[in-house]
């Protein structure tokens, strides 16, 4: 049964959420709190992790920077699910490597939606990112700009155009033209053909130690 930690210190929030997740089949972690929550998580390695922003002790940014830092836990898709819904909230939580930003109140379908595309997300991106790419600069050696090479950085790790977009806030359009531009480049015809290219690169820098 795939395991969903929530982490959230409201308690009739976090309760409704197990609640909701075991009626989808799921099988539901609850922490209290953050550093709780980091704990869990290390612990049971979750398939997905819900997190709330606005915690005391450990923030839902620290428990996300926490969890990255980690090897075991760092490919785990995670979810902000929070009140804090401001366009700089978004882009924060993005930069800091959320795979998703939900406002709460969330409608019940968008939230099933959501954990259920990134956990096929995850499954894909398994197969063909695996290393722990920690900079796009080797990208630019394709002939690209540090701007193309930040995006197709992201769009190799499974980022839409709409996330890439609240990351370096541009529009969609802007992210969408870039790409056209990578594809060119890079002598790619789609999103996918591009982001093996860059895993090729950024592979090869890795295993080189550069």
């Amino acid at each position: 049964m795939i395991k969903i930690l929530i982490i959230e210190d409201e308690p009739a929030m976090r309760s409704n959420l197990a609640d909701l997740l075991e009626l989808e089949g799921f099988c539901p972690l609850a922490a209290a709190n953050g550093r709780e929550g980091v704990d869990l998580a290390r612990r049971e390695l979750p398939e997905l992790v819900l997190c709330d922003v606005l915690m005391t002790d450990l923030d839902g940014h620290d428990v996300l920077l926490a969890l990255r830092a980690d090897k075991e836990t760092a490919r785990i898709p995670f979810i902000f699910l929070t009140a804090k819904g401001e366009r700089a909230d978004v882009r924060q939580g993005m930069t800091l490597g959320a795979d998703d930003y939900l406002v709460k109140p969330v409608p019940v379908n968008e939230l099933l939606a959501a954990i259920r595309t990134r956990l096929e997300r995850h499954q894909e991106q398994q197969a063909v990112f695996k290393p722990e790419f920690s900079s796009p600069k080797p990208l630019e050696q394709l002939g690209l700009t540090p701007r193309e090479a930040d995006i197709l950085f992201w769009a190799a790790q499974g980022k839409t155009n709409a996330e890439i977009a609240i990351i370096f806030d541009l529009s969609p359009a802007t992210v969408k033209k870039h790409l056209e531009h990578i594809f060119e480049k890079t002598g790619t015809e789609n999103r996918q053909s591009a982001a093996l290219r860059a895993i090729e690169v950024l592979g090869a820098h890795t295993v080189a130690g550069c």
